[in-house]
């Protein structure tokens, strides 16, 4: 049984969504729910009567159906992975981390460390930046989200896989931001033509498109 946490419920029919609050019983309405296991990663969608709330955990076997306190709430109607996914670092990213428009590749800067020690213990950073945080935030920002919120839910997967670990999330925050502010402070030389520039417009961060534009390589 994998365990999922949700991070946001739609009614059908209304586009509202509402990823802070909910009932118990949907009172008759139907949702669409959003939750991520944080360990594959995994993303499913699943369609509910049950309102479930922001953070509730959701359980699922691998099957259709998904369970609440033991009991079945919903049945999935869309499942992402990283089983496609191609992790790439042969460019700079000024961001350390990105990915393609089409979300089948995602990039990591070529000078970042494939693994860091921190506190006694190696973690791979292809693991808990790539597939762990910009995997997931593309997936939601794929879905509309905005990418601040994008941005924060990744983060906190990326926090629950590596305190998973057993590493406390200050060392390993301490540790990779000082990686990210090298990246971040050198000069782009050659950037992947198929960038997604989502978060640089997000973010109206103009130095960074100008000089990522003028390195693309064709």
């Amino acid at each position: 049984m994998y365990t999922y946490e949700v991070i946001e419920h739609r009614q059908k029919g209304n586009g509202v969504a509402n990823g802070n609050a909910g009932n118990a019983a949907g009172n008759g309405k139907n949702f669409f729910i959003k939750a991520i296991n944080f360990t594959a990663p995994t993303c499913i969608i699943f369609s509910s009567t049950i309102e479930c709330q922001f953070d509730s955990k959701v359980q699922n076997d691998g099957t259709k159906e998904v369970y609440l306190d033991g009991k079945v709430v919903g049945e999935i109607i869309k499942r992402q992975d990283n089983n496609d996914i191609k992790v790439n670092s042969d460019y700079d990213i000024k961001y350390t981390g990105g990915y393609s428009k089409d979300g089948k590749t995602i990039y990591i800067d070529r000078d970042l460390p494939k693994a860091i020690a921190i506190e006694g213990k190696t973690i791979d950073l292809v693991m808990s930046i790539a597939i762990h945080h910009e995997l997931v935030e593309k997936w939601l920002i794929d879905d509309a989200y905005d990418y601040q919120y994008a941005h924060t839910i990744a983060t906190k997967i990326e926090r629950e896989y590596v305190e998973s670990l057993g590493i406390k999330w200050e060392s390993y925050d301490s540790a990779v931001g000082n990686e990210l502010r090298h990246i971040f402070s050198k000069r782009l030389s050659k950037s992947p033509r198929d960038l997604d520039l989502s978060p640089y417009v997000a973010t109206n961060d103009q130095d960074a498109l100008k000089e990522i534009r003028e390195s693309i390589e064709f």
